[in-house]
C-alpha cells in the first residue's frame, strides 16, 4: 500500500535473550525473552518485527535461528533476522527456520556482490541492507560494521545507492549518534536517504515519544519506523502508536 507507514519493534539479541542499546554499546539489562516479546507486539499490531543477532557478526557466525524459530511459531507478522549473515545458504538456512526478510550489513559492505547474489536467488523482496552509520565531524553520515565497532570510510548515502542499485529490497537505517538515546531520530539522514533512493527506508535509532515516530515518517520521510526502548519499557504499544499517528492524519496498517 503506497504511502502507508509501518510501524517496527526490534529485539535485539544476545545470548537468547532480549537486550538493552546505547549508542551500541549495551547495558547491563536484560529485557526478555524473545519469542515472549515478539508475541505481544504481534497481538498490539506490529507491522513487521525484527530480531537482529548483535553480536554475530563481530564472532563470526550466522544469526542463532533456534531463537528464530521458537518466535516465528507464535506471530503472524512478517520477521526479518540479522546478524552475521554472509552467505546464500545463511540466507536460506534462516527463511527455512521462519524468517520473511533477512538483514544483511557487514557482507554486503565486505562483499558487494553478496547482494546481487541474495537478490537474484530469492528476490529483492527478502533483502533488507542494514546501514549502521554515525556523523562525520566534517558532514555527512560514516557507515560501521560489525555491531558499530569498525568504520569503513564508507558514505552511508553513497553506499544506501550502490545497495539499492545492487537489488536491495529496503534499507534498515540506524543511526549510532541517536541509537537507544531516545531522543529522536536523526532526521537530516533520513531526509537525505529519501531524496538519494527509491526503495523504502525504515528509521532505526532515537525513538523515545510517539512525536519522534511522527516526525521521521513525516519530516524525516521515513517508510518505516523502528523503534525498541519504548515498546520494552511498555510505556507505548504498537496499537496506541498507531492510534496517534491516524489522529494526525498519517496512513497507517489496521
Amino acid at each position: 500500500m503506497p504511502g502507508v507507514k509501518r510501524i517496527i519493534p526490534c529485539l535485539d539479541i544476545k545470548g537468547g535473550q532480549v537486550v538493552k542499546n546505547v549508542k551500541f554499546h549495551l547495558s547491563p539489562r536484560v529485557v526478555g525473552d524473545p519469542a515472549a516479546l515478539a508475541a505481544e507486539y504481534d497481538r498490539q499490531g506490529a507491522d513487521e518485527i525484527v530480531f537482529l543477532d548483535i553480536n554475530a557478526s563481530y564472532e563470526g557466525r550466522s544469526a542463532t535461528l533456534e531463537v528464530l524459530r521458537r518466535a516465528a511459531e507464535q506471530v503472524s507478522a512478517p520477521v526479518t533476522v540479522g546478524g552475521g549473515v554472509s552467505a546464500v545458504e545463511h540466507v536460506r538456512a534462516c527463511l527455512a527456520a521462519g524468517a520473511d526478510k533477512v538483514s544483511v550489513n557487514t557482507a554486503a559492505v565486505r562483499r558487494p556482490d553478496f547482494i546481487n547474489e541474495v537478490a537474484a536467488e530469492f528476490g529483492p523482496g527478502v533483502l533488507v541492507v542494514a546501514i549502521d552509520c554515525k556523523r562525520r565531524p566534517e558532514g555527512g553520515w560514516e557507515v560501521y560494521l560489525h555491531g558499530g565497532r569498525t568504520p569503513t570510510g564508507l558514505d552511508a548515502v553513497a553506499w544506501a545507492q550502490e545497495a539499492e542499485r545492487r537489488g536491495a529490497g529496503e534499507l534498515l537505517v540506524t543511526s549510532m549518534d541517536a541509537d537507544g538515546t531516545r531522543e529522536g531520530y536523526d532526521i537530516p539522514l533520513h531526509q537525505a536517504l529519501a531524496d538519494a533512493v527509491t526503495i523504502p527506508v525504515i528509521a532505526s535509532g532515537g525513538a523515545g515519544s510517539v512525536d519522534d515516530i511522527l516526525e521521521v515518517l513525516t519530516v524525516g520521510r521515513a517508510d518505516a519506523a523502528l523503534a525498541a526502548s519504548i515498546f520494552h519499557s511498555g510505556e507505548q504499544t504498537v496499537g496506541g502508536v498507531k492510534a496517534f499517528l491516524r489522529e494526525r492524519g498519517v496512513q497507517v496498517r489496521s
